[in-house]
């Protein structure tokens, strides 16, 4: 098992260097990306990640120079050549090269694609069992939230400063129009559960429309569990029942937020969508956990 890499057509080293230093991804985080999941070697919601992934690129009038079908087959033959049974893909085009550097881009540039397969283990089994530790964090980032774009520096800076307190994710708070309130996190959608019900931000130009999230909300529905799509304070996740964040890496219950325990001992709700989401995995790609 090990970690494989493609460049523009073809398979790399992962420390060779490909990449054109005008290529506008590098110079101005001018591209897209997706990721999703591999359970038993096989690859888990790669259509709706693809899906999203297009939908990324004509959002910023990126035009892939290779099809769906070519995509997929890539993936496929970066699966079977790493031998990775459980893992994550990565994808991501850029608008392409061009020189002289310029803000504006030229007319005619090929989108470059890129990618690779690692293995990734499960979390930790604490993490369920106690809950991963979050912090508030003002949400400064550009409002193109809902575009998975390589502008990550919001990002970024939110990730080291939960490193930095010790924390898993970052619970982003937004202020606009006197009123602060929590949209999304680092790398998760997230949610709290307040009287059975789950409340998540809704979609628009502040929150990514996670391919998780959506798998969470079609299984809460088929649990008869109330999804509310609104925008909740600080104080209402910091005073709710329970707390969880999901990613293409699985779901996972928040423990505390800034060091104070968030809601109660037991987590039913959570557990119930967590169940789901596992038996989505196992229909899909045979037994193994969304974590």
């Amino acid at each position: 098992m090990h970690d494989v890499y493609f460049y523009d057509g073809r398979f790399v080293r992962g420390d060779e260097p490909v990449v054109r230093l005008e290529d506008r991804g590098y110079q101005f985080g001018d591209g897209v990306y997706d990721a999703w999941m591999v359970y038993g070697a096989r690859h888990f919601l790669r259509g709706e990640h693809l899906d999203r992934l297009e939908r990324s690129c004509s959002a910023l009038g990126i035009v892939p120079s290779r099809s769906r079908p070519e995509i997929e087959a890539f993936s496929d033959e970066m699966l079977a050549r790493s031998g990775v049974e459980r893992g994550v893909v990565y994808l991501q085009w850029t608008r392409g090269w061009q020189s002289p550097r310029s803000h504006v881009a030229a007319a005619g540039l090929r989108s470059i694609l890129s990618g690779y397969i690692r293995d990734m283990p499960p979390y930790p089994e604490d993490y369920f069992s106690k809950g991963v530790g979050t912090i508030f964090f003002p949400d400064e980032r550009q409002r193109y939230c809902d575009i998975k774009s390589l502008n990550l520096l919001g990002s970024v800076l939110a990730s080291n400063a939960a490193r930095a307190a010790g924390c898993h994710e970052v619970l982003f708070v937004r202020e606009e129009g006197g009123r602060r309130f929590v949209t999304e996190s680092a790398h998760s959608n997230c949610y709290a559960v307040k009287d059975g019900a789950v409340h998540t931000a809704p979609l628009g130009k502040l929150v990514l429309p996670g391919v998780t999230r959506q798998a969470v909300q079609e299984i809460a529905g088929g649990l008869g569990i109330r999804v509310a799509e609104e925008y909740e304070s600080p104080e209402f996740f910091a005073g709710a029942d329970e707390v969880f964040v999901s990613a293409a890496s699985g779901l996972l219950p928040v423990g505390r937020i800034g060091g104070k325990p968030v809601g109660g001992s037991g987590r039913p709700v959570f557990a119930a969508l967590l169940a789901g989401y596992e038996a989505l995995i196992a229909a899909e790609c045979g037994p193994g956990r969304g974590s």
